[in-house]
């Protein structure tokens, strides 16, 4: 992860985003400490009491607009705590063996599984600590999270290639799908997209209708002013349904 000194206004940012897409829940930030010391100066900083997943810890901070810093003891396993890189990848943990006859048929296609996985490498932090963007506490996050439904999800894409255009191609891990969204984005500094897992709604309360975005701040502004842009063009959110009997080329004269 690079080091990012631009100094970002995070409530206008994040206003302009919910005007544009009108989210539901709450964008936040991740950042990753060398020092579990450093992470506990964050202001008003929450640490677990119990045991959790990251999913929970996420949630927390999307869910319930807190600030939240954990360790590697305050995870349940290390498959949390090896996709953000608080323990390596160990060979117990690539075997797939806690998976084998649950998420998978076999101890190899659950082997497969694991070494699949996008992780961050281990052995250069401590801690990690999630906070609501608006919150500027993380100043800044490694990265931010943004849920959306897949109609917010897809004009986000829009407006992200809307300079620069790239093709994304993201992976899908199936389970631990953490990997395709923060795990992906803190190891490559690339937008990630996911479809969050059953773990992830299950323990970390992501709804039904919505997706996963994760990407390094410096893509936000990015991604807004293409928005804005779009926006400007008719094309924004709400997508009002044209209507599938109707003769199509006035819309499209208008869209195309």
């Amino acid at each position: 992860m690079s080091e990012d000194n631009t100094q970002y206004d995070w409530q206008q940012l994040v206003n302009t985003l919910n005007g544009l897409l009108r989210l539901k829940t709450t964008p936040i930030g991740m950042k990753m400490f060398e020092r579990a010391s450093d992470m506990e100066q964050i202001p008003r900083l929450r640490r677990p009491k119990a045991i959790h997943t990251v999913d929970q810890i996420v949630g927390q901070a999307s869910r319930m607009g807190l600030t939240v810093g954990i360790t590697a003891d305050d995870l349940v396993s290390d498959q949390c705590r090896t996709v953000i890189g608080l323990v390596p990848r160990s060979k117990e943990w690539l075997s797939g063996d806690k998976m084998n006859g649950v998420w998978y048929g076999t101890l190899e296609d659950a082997s497969k599984h694991q070494h699949c996985l996008t992780t961050v490498p281990a052995g250069r932090y401590e801690a990690m600590a999630v906070s609501p963007l608006t919150s500027g506490r993380l100043n800044p996050p490694d990265i931010c999270l943004i849920y959306a439904t897949p109609g917010q999800m897809i004009l986000l894409i829009n407006g992200l290639q809307y300079t620069g255009f790239k093709k994304f191609e993201w992976s899908c891990a199936g389970e631990t799908s953490c990997a395709d969204s923060w795990g992906r984005a803190l190891a490559t500094g690339e937008p990630s997209l996911s479809i969050p897992c059953f773990a992830e709604r299950r323990y970390g309360g992501v709804p039904d209708d919505e997706l996963l975005m994760a990407m390094p701040p410096r893509f936000l502004p990015i991604a807004i002013t293409g928005l804005q842009q779009l926006s400007k063009n008719g094309l924004r959110y709400p997508i009002a349904p044209y209507g599938v009997q109707m003769d199509v080329r006035e819309g499209m004269s208008a869209s195309y």
